[in-house]
């Protein structure tokens, strides 16, 4: 980075937060996964990547929390075009929904092009020891890194979204956003524990899921965490526990509507309630401190809307998850 100057302007077509980082300089490398297929309400999230990446240049470098994070090296790779192909055609069948069985087998072949295509992404940057970052596209789409970062070790996956995503096959699709840790959970033996937080909009049969888990899903419920908050426990005692509950490597899996939905009012399934900006990048900067590792991570369903409100609030987001990933492990 000789010659980069951290406090000047990002350069018109530099990379991601205005660096220049090559993806062999970089520690952290994120991978874009535009496609958002199965999106059960609002829509957007496709086009998550490029406004996060556009929101970043206008993020300041220098970090309260973590310093000089650039200096370790952040790269942002291309997306693979043949996601963004698949993306289309598949939410044009979701919306017509003409013929049922038809539309089910076409977008589960868009998600296991998706798979496929992270899996082959990932797989290099692991064997290199790079941390790789996931960004949505809608919460389908992290499965394969997860996938690959729990082949090689066992970890833990801290979840904060509004949603548990236990559900099987939501509406027929077996790669939905809403059935993203039910897969993980089903086809993953390295993810040892899922910890959830936020979580305010659930089905019966994902409580029940909870239950029959035997403790291999922990689930603090946005309620349940208000409540005791109101009786006077403080925010740290309660990270405690989520933290306690963790192993020492950690995927973490940040649905954007787990914050308030003031700070993502154009997320595909908001729901009142949630964790504000300050709240998560304390939890962050907390679980980079505890002594664990953060081995990998992804942001998704940040949908930009007409102002890009939740793209500037996702690309600070990033920074600090990036932040985190790269302080984590040291203590």
């Amino acid at each position: 980075m000789a010659g980069f100057d951290p406090d000047a302007a990002a350069a018109i077509g530099s990379g991601i937060f205005g660096l220049d980082t090559t993806r062999d300089e970089a520690r952290v490398v994120l991978v874009p996964v535009p496609f958002a297929a199965t999106v059960s309400y609002g829509g957007g999230a496709e086009n998550g990547p490029e406004a996060i990446l556009r929101a970043s240049h206008q993020v300041d470098l220098y970090d309260w929390h973590f310093g000089r994070i650039y200096e370790e090296g952040i790269h942002m790779l291309p997306a693979d075009p043949a996601i963004a192909a698949a993306h289309g055609p598949a939410r044009e069948a979701v919306q017509s929904a003409v013929d049922a069985d038809a539309v089910v087998r076409q977008v589960d072949a868009a998600g296991e092009l998706v798979n496929a295509s992270l899996a082959a992404s990932v797989a290099p940057l692991l064997d290199e020891g790079r941390i790789v970052g996931v960004i949505g596209g809608d919460h389908s789409i992290p499965f394969a890194a997860i996938a690959a970062v729990a082949e090689r070790e066992p970890i833990g996956i801290l979840h904060i979204d509004a949603h548990a995503d236990l559900r099987d096959a939501y509406e027929g699709f077996r790669w939905s956003h809403a059935s993203i840790m039910h897969n993980v959970l089903a086809n993953c033996p390295g993810v040892e524990r899922l910890v959830q937080v936020g979580i305010r909009d659930y089905s019966e049969g994902e409580l029940q899921a909870i239950h029959a888990s035997e403790g291999r899903v922990v689930t603090h419920f946005d309620a349940e965490w208000h409540r005791r908050r109101f009786a006077g426990e403080t925010f740290d005692q309660l990270l405690a526990e989520v933290f306690e509950a963790l192993p020492e490597r950690v995927w973490v899996s940040c649905d954007i509507d787990g914050l308030d939905p003031s700070l993502c009012p154009n997320t595909g399934t908001p729901v009142p309630g949630g964790l504000q900006f300050a709240e998560v990048v304390h939890m962050l900067a907390q679980l980079a401190a505890s002594g664990r590792r953060i081995v990998g991570f992804d942001l998704v369903e940040v949908s930009p809307g007409q102002d890009e409100w939740d793209a500037n609030v996702g690309a600070r987001l990033l920074y600090k998850m990036c932040g985190a990933a790269l302080r984590s492990g040291r203590s």
